[in-house]
């Protein structure tokens, strides 16, 4: 039955996979012009994580859960998402050696999370619950070696790069009065990222969707925010655009 708990998901998923495959061609299309663009890359598979996660709880809303699609929902989904779309603003914002540094780290604890969360113990009578609240959840459900503790780890770095990143942008475009279409597509990434863990505290408190709702609206906005903060308005000079894809935002 195609009801709201399967349709918002799976609206999020496609939407996700749509924007992926446009930040790959635009990663690729930098490549090919000798531009770097590791940001877009990571960006990319940071949709690519959001999409997984999204088809996962279609899944669930359709089927219920199994092993393998929960287990690809709470690594994808619940810890990777938003630490690999913040690591991509910090190849965008950092120096390369710390951006490098910091990728290193990322790289090497999502795979010790990936053997952590295959390896888990799960509770098969947990993951037949009617009412799907993310954290709540998996935390439940997962209950062998702390694997939910890690979670925080990853969405509070996630957080603070993306938001953080995002707002930043904003803030110095517009205190420098230049590349307009940046500071608003900056701020529609910015709350785009937050809207899912704000559906997740909603959901928390009983209003059924809240989640889906909020991870659809979010990676509306963050499509609409790359879309903005990529495309110059009428009137603003070529030169500037290119200056912005730089690493580095100069204070």
């Amino acid at each position: 039955m195609l009801t709201f708990n399967v349709l918002l998901p799976y609206a999020s998923g496609i939407i996700s996979t749509i924007f992926a495959v446009l930040v790959f061609r635009r990663y690729a299309a930098h490549s090919s012009a000798g531009r770097r663009g590791p940001h877009l890359l990571l960006w990319g598979i940071g949709m690519v994580f959001y999409a997984i996660g999204g088809y996962c709880e279609a899944y669930y809303g359709a089927f219920g859960w199994s092993s393998l699609v929960f287990r690809l929902w709470y690594l994808c989904g619940a810890i990777l998402v938003a630490a690999w779309l913040g690591q991509g603003t910090v190849y965008l914002l950092a120096k390369r050696k710390w951006a490098n540094a910091l990728m290193i780290v990322l790289s090497l604890a999502s795979l010790y999370a990936a053997i952590r969360v295959f390896t888990a113990q799960l509770d098969p009578s947990l993951m037949t619950e009617s009412v799907h609240t993310g954290s709540e959840l998996s935390g439940h459900a997962i209950v062998t070696g702390g694997v939910r503790g890690l979670t925080p780890f990853f969405n509070l770095y996630g957080t603070v790069t993306l938001v953080g990143g995002a707002l930043y942008s904003s803030w110095i475009f517009w205190r420098k009065r230049i590349l307009l279409h940046r500071t608003i597509g900056n701020i529609l990434i910015a709350v785009g990222a937050m809207l899912p863990a704000f559906g997740g505290t909603f959901s928390r408190f009983g209003l059924p969707n809240a989640l889906y709702l909020g991870e659809l609206l979010g990676t509306i906005l963050l499509f609409a925010g790359f879309i903005r903060a990529t495309t110059p308005m009428k009137g603003e000079q070529p030169e500037l655009e290119e200056a912005a894809e730089t690493p580095v935002v100069e204070t």
